[in-house]
């Protein structure tokens, strides 16, 4: 399982400056999600730029200056923990995406051939790895290509997997597109990752400031009432004009 944090600020800033005293405790979490990592923000052309690797965060120097050094006002930053039988490889490693949308993914989605079955011949032959998450990604991504807006294409989405998969762990995932930054929180309160880490694990909570917000999984403190969790299936838009989540 992965671990997700999203940031959407009024200003633009480095994602250093931006995420601020949460980003070293995330980044740390990459002791254990340690599989690579990838950073999603819109550039200032407004177009979404996704840099990635397959080292470990805390000890990725190339991470460490682009957080430094990209200036945004937007931002989703993933640290991978593999499923098993998935390679650690660029392909493989999230956000998923180009210039119009970048997509992250916390879970696990079974089986891949029903995922498949969402998307269209041409599009699912663009993907470049082997993941449910490229594919739950694509399945979106069909969405939006045949005119759903970012949030109902998650929700035509999401209730499809719910409906017709064998197994779903987790739909925890962020996408990142030129207007906002859109989330959604599911997961299965009986699986067995619950078991071991806890009821907290699969939950998205959001922290508002004056001038950003911040969404994240859990894995550091992040005390109430700062920290506020998000609904459970639905779709939580938030955009730089309005700091505060919009629930679908």
């Amino acid at each position: 399982m992965c671990r997700l944090l999203g940031v959407v600020s009024s200003q633009p800033a480095p994602i250093a400056e931006l995420v601020a005293e949460d980003l070293e405790p995330f980044i740390q979490l990459a002791c254990e999600h340690k599989d690579g990592w990838g950073v999603a923000f819109r550039d200032e052309l407004g177009a979404v730029g996704v840099v990635k690797g397959i080292d470990r965060a805390d000890d990725s120097d190339m991470l460490r200056g682009l957080l430094k050094s990209c200036v945004t006002d937007m931002a989703v930053l993933h640290l991978r923990m593999a499923s098993p039988n998935l390679a650690v490889e660029m392909a493989n490693t999230h956000p998923f995406g180009d210039a119009r949308a970048a997509f992250a993914h916390n879970g696990e989605i079974r089986p891949v051939a029903f995922l498949e079955s969402l998307i269209s011949p041409e599009l699912l032959a663009t993907a470049d790895g082997t993941t449910d998450s490229e594919r739950f990604y694509l399945a979106v991504r069909e969405q939006m290509d045949h005119g759903a807006t970012p949030e109902e294409a998650i929700a035509r989405t999401t209730t499809a997997i719910r409906e017709g998969a064998e197994m779903i762990i987790s739909l925890n995932s962020m996408m990142l597109t030129p207007t906002g930054l859109f989330t959604y929180s599911e997961h299965d309160p009986e699986s067995e990752v619950i078991g071991r880490r806890g009821k907290g694990y699969f939950g998205l909570s959001y922290h508002r400031s004056e001038t950003k917000t911040l969404v994240a999984s859990e894995g550091w403190p992040q005390p109430q009432p700062q920290w506020q969790p998000l609904p459970e299936q639905r779709v939580a838009e938030f955009t730089t004009g309005s700091l505060a989540p919009q629930i679908h």
